[in-house]
C-alpha cells in the first residue's frame, strides 16, 4: 500500500468519524424523555414482564367474555379485556422508550470513542499529506535527503500495520454507530405505533363504558343513597384507616345479615311441631381465600415496598407505585365498590370489598370511573392515574390486618 492510498483511506475514515460524531439527534426523538442506562435497563425488564402479563390477562378475559351467558358478565369481561390491552400498550410504550434510551446511550459512547480516536488519526493524516506533497525524486537531490527517505520509508513500513488497525477500528465503530442509529429508529417507530394503539383502545373502552352507564342508569337509585352514606363516613373518619375500618364494619354487618336464615313459612298443619332452629349463628368474620384474580391496579416502578419506612417513620402497609401520567387503573380483584371519590390528602381513592373479609384500597387516582355499589372483576377499569403529581398506592387487608400484595401475584 503506497502513501497515496494510505492517505485516502486514513482521511476518509477520519472524515466519516467526524461527520458521525457531529450528527444531531432527529427532531422526532427530541420529544422522547431519555432514561439513564441503568434506569432504562430496569424499566425494559419490568415493562417487558408487565406487557406479557397484560397480554395474557387480556386473552383470558376475552375468552371469559365469549363464554359468558349473562350480558352483565360479558360486558364486564370485555371492559376488563380492553383495560388489559390498554395496560399492554402502556407497557409496550415503556419498552420502546427504554430501548430507545439504551440505543442513544450506546451511540453516545460510540461518539465519544470516535472523538478520542479522531485526533491522533487526524494528526497522522496531516503528516502523510505533508509527506505526499514532497516528491521522492526531489528529496534525492537534497543533501542528506536520501538518508531521510530511507528513514521515512522505514517509518512508513512500521506505521502501515498501525494505520490499518486504526482505520479498521474506526470502520468497526462507524458500523456499530449506524447499527445503533437503525435500532433507535426502530424503537422510535415502535413507540409511535404503541401510542396509536393506546389511543385506539382507550377510545374503544370509553365507548363501552358509555354503553354500560346508559344500561345501568335505571338502577342507580339505591346506589345513590349508599354513596351518600359512604361520603358521610368519609366526613366522620379522622384518617384513611378510620374510613377503611368503618366500611369494614358495614361490610361485616352486611355479610352477617346475608347469612341469616330466611323467614320460616307458615305450616299448613298448625298442629305439627315446629322445625328445630339451626345450631349456631352465622359468623360475621368468616374468612375466605384471597381473590383468585388478584393483580396490581396499575403498572409502574415501585417507590415504597410493603413494610418499608415512609417519610413519617412508620412502616408502609401497602405498595406505592409510580405509573405514567394517565395510566389505566384497574380493580385488583373481584368484589364490590365500597367507596369511590376524593379523600383528603390521598387524591381520589377506591375501596373494594372482596369475599371473606378481604378489602383492597387504591389511592392516587386522577379520575374515578366506578361508583359505590358497583360489582367489579379483577381487571375491571376503575379510572386513570395522576402519575406525576401523585403515585398510586395499593393496600390489601384481611379482617383489617395488612397483607403484602406481592404475595398474591401469580
Amino acid at each position: 500500500m503506497n502513501r497515496s492510498a494510505l492517505l485516502i483511506l486514513l482521511t476518509s475514515a477520519a472524515a466519516c468519524a467526524a461527520l458521525f460524531a457531529a450528527m444531531p439527534a432527529s427532531e422526532a426523538s427530541s420529544a422522547v424523555q431519555l432514561l439513564g442506562p441503568a434506569e432504562a435497563q430496569a424499566a425494559l425488564t419490568r415493562a417487558a414482564r408487565e406487557s406479557r402479563r397484560a397480554e395474557s390477562r387480556a386473552a383470558r378475559l376475552a375468552k371469559e367474555a365469549e363464554a359468558a351467558t349473562e350480558a352483565a358478565q360479558r360486558t364486564a369481561s370485555q371492559a376488563a379485556s380492553l383495560a388489559a390491552r390498554i395496560q399492554q400498550a402502556e407497557a409496550d410504550i415503556e419498552v420502546a422508550r427504554a430501548r430507545y434510551s439504551l440505543a442513544r446511550s450506546a451511540r453516545a459512547e460510540v461518539t465519544a470513542r470516535l472523538a478520542a480516536k479522531q485526533e491522533p488519526t487526524a494528526r497522522l493524516a496531516a503528516a502523510l499529506q505533508t509527506a505526499a506533497r514532497r516528491p521522492l525524486a526531489l528529496s534525492a537531490l537534497q543533501p542528506g535527503s536520501l538518508k531521510d527517505v530511507v528513514y521515512v520509508r522505514a517509518v512508513l513500513d512500521s506505521a502501515v500495520p498501525q494505520i490499518r488497525a486504526r482505520t479498521a477500528a474506526l470502520r468497526s465503530e462507524l458500523d456499530r454507530g449506524r447499527t445503533l442509529e437503525r435500532r433507535a429508529a426502530r424503537s422510535l417507530d415502535a413507540l409511535r405505533t404503541s401510542e396509536g394503539t393506546l389511543r385506539q383502545r382507550r377510545g374503544e373502552l370509553a365507548a363501552l363504558e358509555s354503553q354500560q352507564r346508559i344500561a345501568s342508569r335505571a338502577a342507580r337509585g339505591a346506589a345513590g343513597r349508599e354513596q351518600e352514606r359512604a361520603l358521610a363516613f368519609a366526613e366522620e373518619a379522622r384518617d384513611l384507616d378510620g374510613l377503611v375500618d368503618r366500611l369494614d364494619e358495614v361490610a361485616v354487618l352486611r355479610r352477617y345479615l346475608a347469612g341469616l336464615p330466611g323467614p320460616v313459612l307458615r305450616p299448613a298443619d298448625l298442629s305439627a311441631p315446629l322445625p328445630e332452629a339451626p345450631i349456631g349463628t352465622p359468623s360475621p368474620t368468616a374468612s375466605a381465600p384471597p381473590p383468585g384474580d388478584f393483580q396490581l391496579p396499575v403498572q409502574g416502578r415501585t417507590l415504597i415496598g410493603f413494610g418499608a419506612r415512609r417519610d413519617s417513620g412508620l412502616p408502609s402497609t401497602g405498595l406505592t407505585l409510580a405509573p405514567g401520567s394517565g395510566a389505566q387503573v384497574v380493580a385488583p380483584g373481584r368484589g364490590r365498590i365500597a367507596f369511590a371519590g376524593a379523600y383528603r390528602g390521598f387524591g381520589r381513592i377506591v375501596i373494594i370489598e372482596h369475599a371473606g373479609g378481604w378489602t383492597s384500597l387504591v389511592t392516587g387516582l386522577a379520575r374515578v370511573d366506578v361508583a359505590v355499589g358497583d360489582s367489579v372483576i379483577g381487571g375491571s377499569p376503575m379510572g386513570l392515574a395522576d402519575g406525576r403529581a401523585m403515585p398510586v398506592t395499593i393496600e390489601l387487608r384481611r379482617d383489617g390486618d395488612p397483607v403484602n400484595p406481592l404475595q398474591l401475584l401469580r
